[in-house]
């Protein structure tokens, strides 16, 4: 294999000669990311149709019915491009790539994205420096493959959230949870409500909006309580009815008197390895557990996890030993993820990673 450079495009045979796949070469546990099982070249017109059938898909949805202007629209193994995300926001599309092979492939992404847009993008912005490997992207930095402007105000289902892709995180703004926050509100209404690790208060808005009697958001990050009280202030008038905290979850929930009947529990990625796994499940159920002891009786958690190596089965069964732990009563109303423009190959399942529980806690 010495004679590949990472990211070069290369061809896949079996031992009979017979061809199998083309993608990009990487040196590390998986040597080459398949792109196409078709003969094939990765050039220009590779990648105009490719993206032209991932906005098919999105147009499908008909996001524009629901208020909604941003979407992902390649989501990885899901959308056939391993190694590459590409989220819009409004008139702007963030790119961030996982392999050498798609951030060398940059500008013929940027170009297709061109073709399929046409007027309808403005901004191209590629944010890969953070999910490159390290030896690599010790050499680049995030820019600008078409226009400027660092941030850009959304809408989800009608609510408004302000997004600001260099310094926010992962794109900018977690499109995964759309539907569990719709589905949030349905709950919401007279209800006091907390949302830990609440980022930029996504289902904090939606709560306030349904009419909630008081939400608190609570993230360990100032930035993130300061992005959050933006968003507020982008839907309406909350005075009185929302507060947002800097704050350690755990602590908060340890020391924090009220009692809330309404929860959200969606904390970042407790493990991105396999030798992790283990630590991430006992910090989801200390986590979990916790959150049992406090929230009031009659009531209803959210409660995640996006560790793609903990999977749904492992990830009910932690909730399990939460609830015994915690010696609640609990019945689960709806098991989540993530919505359709997250899609999900068939043959690569570990990229269903979002996975969600809503529990009546009696």
């Amino acid at each position: 294999m010495d004679e590949f450079e990472n990211g070069e495009p290369v061809e896949v045979f079996d031992y009979q000669d017979e061809y199998l796949a083309t993608g990009h070469f990487q040196r590390g546990s998986i040597m080459v990311r398949v792109c196409s099982f078709e003969k094939t070249n990765l050039k220009q017109n590779f990648w105009n149709k490719k993206l032209g059938q991932s906005l098919t898909i999105r147009k499908a949805l008909h996001l524009e019915a629901q208020e909604t202007d941003c979407f992902r629209l390649v989501h990885g193994e899901g959308d056939g491009l391993p190694g590459l995300i590409i989220d819009i926001y409004r008139k702007t599309a963030v790119v961030q790539c996982h392999s050498i092979g798609m951030y060398l492939e940059r500008y013929k992404i940027a170009k297709a994205l061109e073709s399929n847009f046409g007027e309808d993008l403005e901004v191209i912005y590629c944010k890969s420096a953070e999910s490159l490997p390290r030896e690599f992207s010790a050499n680049i930095e995030n820019e600008y493959l078409l226009g400027e402007g660092a941030q850009d105000t959304v809408m989800e289902h009608g609510h408004r959230f302000a997004v600001n892709w260099e310094t926010g995180q992962k794109t900018g703004f977690f499109l995964d949870q759309r539907n569990n926050r719709n589905l949030l509100a349905h709950y919401a209404k007279g209800k006091k409500v907390l949302n830990a690790f609440c980022y930029s208060g996504g289902f904090s808005i939606y709560a306030l909006k349904a009419g909630a009697e008081l939400v608190h958001s609570v993230d360990v990050s100032q930035k993130a309580i300061d992005l959050t009280n933006i968003n507020a202030t982008l839907n309406g008038d909350f005075d009185g009815h929302h507060e947002a905290f800097a704050s350690d979850v755990m602590q908060f929930l340890k020391s924090n008197t009220q009692e809330y009947d309404l929860m959200i529990v969606d904390p970042p990625a407790f493990a991105k390895s396999i030798k992790k796994r283990h630590n991430a499940v006992q910090g989801y159920k200390r986590l979990n557990t916790l959150a049992l002891q406090k929230i009031a009786r009659q009531s209803i958690l959210f409660t995640f996890s996006c560790s793609q190596v903990v999977d749904e089965a492992l990830f009910y069964n932690t909730i399990v030993a939460a609830a015994i732990e915690a010696k609640r009563k609990v019945s689960v109303l709806h098991r989540l993820n993530q919505p359709a423009d997250h899609p999900v190959s068939l043959f690569h399942p570990e990229g269903s990673y979002l996975k969600g529980l809503v529990l009546y806690v009696q």
